[in-house]
């Protein structure tokens, strides 16, 4: 295989053969699968419907969200790891899109819920089955015991890195 983890593994393994490379090799995968799968494969899925993958990503967590009151901003946030900032600017453009709306917290006059809206839930209602979709066609070259041993192992490597 001569992707670009294994070409630069084979460069350093030249430049400075003391090293042990296998980890870099499978963290260069692991990161340039990341970006292959958003770029390639999401993200054109995505720009169909006007979305960039951080919005779709607030419309599906809002829609699994246990509550139909909605969640905070904050929740939202942490819920889809990322920052307060980028959280406000994202759902101020699905706010503008007619895709979410705010409402004020019922037991907290500084805080607000925000929900799908009508449009936001037929949207997401859309999306999902094409993106579960996405994801069936980007793990197709492994069997599903194969599919069962990376999600497995992905768990523990995160698992790890949060304790």
């Amino acid at each position: 295989m001569t992707d670009r983890a294994s070409r630069a593994a084979a460069q350093w393994a030249v430049a400075r053969p003391d090293l042990d490379l296998p980890p870099m090799e499978a963290l260069g995968r692991l990161h340039e699968a990341s970006i292959l799968v958003a770029r390639e494969r999401q993200a054109p899925l995505y720009a169909r419907y006007g979305l960039q993958h951080g919005e779709f990503d607030v419309l599906a967590t809002l829609r699994r969200a246990p509550s139909p009151d909605g969640l905070t901003p904050t929740a939202l946030y942490e819920a889809t790891m990322m920052s307060s900032g980028g959280m406000t600017a994202r759902l101020d453009r699905l706010q503008k899109a007619g895709l979410i709306e705010r409402t004020p917290h019922p037991s907290d006059r500084r805080a607000s819920l925000v929900r799908l809206s009508a449009k936001g839930l037929e949207l997401i209602e859309i999306l999902m089955p094409l993106h579960m979709e996405t994801a069936r066609d980007v793990l197709a070259p492994l069997s599903g015991e194969e599919q069962a041993t990376l999600n497995a192992l992905l768990a523990r490597l995160i698992g790890g890195l949060c304790d």
